[in-house]
């Protein structure tokens, strides 16, 4: 049922960003906020019982529902965004894209040593972010203890590229 909604409520962008590309744009979902609200309840559900000490979420639109998942868990969220964004001490990750690399950063003392973190980001494609994030929350001692996306592009082979980290992948669509 909520893998239908969240479907017929993304719109696809042709040749964005670049040719050949649909884009998958949540911003739409935004609009309705009793299907945000069953986003949250859906992560919440599946995750059952699971030890989570702190959401991560990624720049930018991992904020969107990440922040509202750790509020719903009573945990703290963590931002990880992109280089220069964060104005205290920080740890950083570079990473190798299609069309280049990025640098990730989150804060220092974003969580103690051992802490289990929910990672989350809007859409999984490849992965190649994700395995940052994963990589520099684990460079800081923490432990990936799952995923949670709304949308996963199953034909782009992200799951398999981040299963190694953590078995618990949740994504309310897949396409």
């Amino acid at each position: 049922m909520i893998e239908q909604q969240i479907k017929a409520a993304i719109r696809d962008i042709p040749d964005f960003p670049k040719p050949g590309i649909v884009f998958k744009d949540i911003t739409t979902i935004l609009k309705d906020h009793a299907l945000c609200e069953s986003i949250v309840n859906a992560f919440i559900e599946r995750l059952g019982n699971k030890q989570i000490d702190a959401v991560a979420g990624i720049e930018s639109r991992g904020f969107l529902f990440g922040l509202t998942l750790a509020n719903q868990l009573g945990v703290p969220f963590v931002p990880i965004r992109k280089a220069g964004k964060l104005p205290y001490s920080v740890k950083q990750k570079k990473y190798d894209l299609e069309y280049g690399s990025a640098v990730i950063e989150m804060h220092t003392d974003a969580f103690e040593p051992g802490a289990h973190i929910l990672l989350h980001d809007d859409l999984l494609a490849t992965g190649g972010t994700v395995m940052a994030a994963s990589e520099l929350i684990h460079d800081m001692g923490g432990h990936v203890c799952g995923f949670t996306f709304i949308v996963e592009l199953g034909f782009l082979g992200g799951r398999e590229k981040i299963v190694p980290v953590s078995d618990e992948v949740i994504a309310l669509a897949v396409y």
